[in-house]
């Protein structure tokens, strides 16, 4: 089974409602030819329904950057599946490594949410890496190994279908440093290996796992050419329509 290729851009908290509309008309414009892969854009939740109207007539999909694990209640300021789900967006990143670090999202957490979001048929962005401490103590696989197993590895054999892993190595996003290519290949092939321990080859050969460590339209077509990299989960320079659009072409 071919894997997909994919690019997806994490805009954090930027952009308000007219930013949004004109970051997506100009991505719009510079969509020329049909790329090769998968292209998502994950606004603020503000924006989800206008972004999900803008690109209704094109292939972009629209993801959401977080959701709670409860199906309802009395959870202020949070937001469920089924809200998202209410207003054509069927994608969330879940364990993004300003969750983890600023919010105090925990594995168990994450695999409450990972759960929620199969029970309801959603696809998940699973994010995992490690801090430049982890990686200068050589603890980086056993970092990830946990991060996968503990908050991702309850789901159903056949729930893998809607999963997609992204790699961010958190010492190299905004600090200055950056993983080589070679570093991308050697966590991206280690986490496939991890998967086809517990589910197999087949699933294992299946899944797309992105790199998410500062790609910029610079170094995409190099980070991409390795084997086990199928896409990247892209921050700031999604937020520039032509960087993003040298990045989805660079695939």
């Amino acid at each position: 089974m071919m894997r997909k290729k994919i690019v997806a851009g994490n805009w954090k908290m930027n952009n308000d409602l007219a930013q949004t509309e004109t970051l997506l008309s100009e991505i719009k414009t510079q969509w020329n030819k049909e790329p090769q892969a998968r292209v998502i854009v994950a606004p603020a939740f503000t924006n989800l329904y206008s972004a999900f109207k803008a690109l209704r007539e094109t292939p972009i999909e629209v993801a959401a950057q977080n959701m709670h694990q409860s199906d309802s209640g009395a959870f202020t300021g949070e937001i469920s599946a089924a809200m998202l789900k209410s207003i054509g967006v069927n994608t969330v990143i879940l364990g993004h490594s300003e969750r983890r670090s600023h919010f105090g999202e925990t594995d168990a957490v994450l695999a409450e949410k990972v759960e929620t979001a199969m029970k309801n048929e959603m696809e998940v962005i699973f994010c995992v890496g490690e801090e430049l401490e982890d990686r200068q103590q050589g603890n980086e696989f056993d970092v990830i190994k946990a991060q996968l197993e503990k908050g991702l590895f309850n789901i159903k054999k056949e729930s893998w279908g809607n999963v997609i892993i992204a790699y961010e190595p958190v010492w190299a996003i905004g600090t200055g440093e950056t993983a080589s290519p070679e570093q991308a290949q050697d966590m991206h092939a280690f986490i496939r290996k991890t998967v086809a321990g517990s589910f197999g080859e087949e699933i294992a050969d299946s899944v797309s796992i992105l790199y998410g460590g500062s790609v910029k339209p610079g170094n995409a077509k190099e980070i991409f050419a390795k084997e086990d990299v199928d896409g990247g989960l892209i921050g700031g320079a999604s937020l520039k329509a032509e960087d993003f659009m040298a990045i989805v072409q660079a695939i």
